[in-house]
């Protein structure tokens, strides 16, 4: 079950290519991850598809970047509902099928910005340090029912996201977009080297695997060294 914003075009692209690809069924739904209904309708869609919901990979996030004294309250408040709300709202309404089947997997994309901060991102790093809080508690609940909870870290990755916040950085800080890449986004990554998709998308494969059945409650760096400094 595929979820997020974009084009409709774009988005049957990617499901029926997916689908053609890996020979499974793929569905799409568009729920708006600001609104608990929806979220809710989005788990139930996916069970009544299939039987079940066995792995959630919560990965719906925005950005904002600004001072704090100068931060709309209204990217405030949406930043906090899908960067972290929204986790909890999948999880909630996922828990109880993999509960009843005795195994699941859930994994929360967060960030390096889950463990440490940077300037003029107050909501995005509350939200990322949430995400922490909330895997390790959710994952010491579910310890003994088969269910894994875990967190993947990254640092930069070269998203539309992180393309915009380039922009939005250089504007903040008075800088060129090229400063704001080698001296802010990668000046603490000790690879200076921008996150792929592909290794958080291997490494998610990696935690719904049985391999994994151990690690639960981890936030695990994918981020060239950033936080082991």
């Amino acid at each position: 079950m595929l979820n997020g914003f974009g084009d409709a075009d774009e988005i049957e692209k990617v499901r029926a290519g997916l689908e053609n690809e890996h020979g499974v069924q793929i569905a799409y739904n568009g729920a708006d991850m600001t609104k608990p209904q929806e979220i809710a309708d989005l788990i139930k869609d996916a069970a009544d598809r299939w039987g079940s919901v066995d792995i959630i990979v919560n990965n719906a996030g925005i950005q904002h970047v600004s001072p704090v004294d100068e931060f709309p309250e209204e990217k405030w408040d949406a930043i906090i509902a899908i960067n972290l709300s929204s986790a909890f709202h999948m999880t909630k309404h996922a828990l109880p099928y993999m509960k009843k089947n005795k195994w699941g997997r859930i994994v929360n994309l967060a960030s390096a910005h889950a463990l440490v901060a940077s300037p003029f991102k107050s909501a995005y790093v509350a939200a990322k340090h949430g995400i922490a809080g909330f895997t390790k508690t959710v994952a010491l609940e579910v310890a003994q029912q088969g269910i894994t909870v875990n967190a993947i870290c990254p640092g930069y990755v070269k998203t539309p996201l992180v393309e915009n916040q380039i922009a939005d950085t250089a504007k903040a800080r008075g800088i060129t977009e090229d400063e704001v890449v080698n001296n802010v986004m990668l000046a603490a990554s000790p690879t200076k080297q921008f996150t792929q998709i592909d290794q958080l998308g291997d490494l998610a494969v990696f935690l719904c695997s049985d391999s994994a059945s151990n690690i639960t409650g981890a936030m695990l760096p994918v981020d060239g060294g950033w936080t082991a400094q």
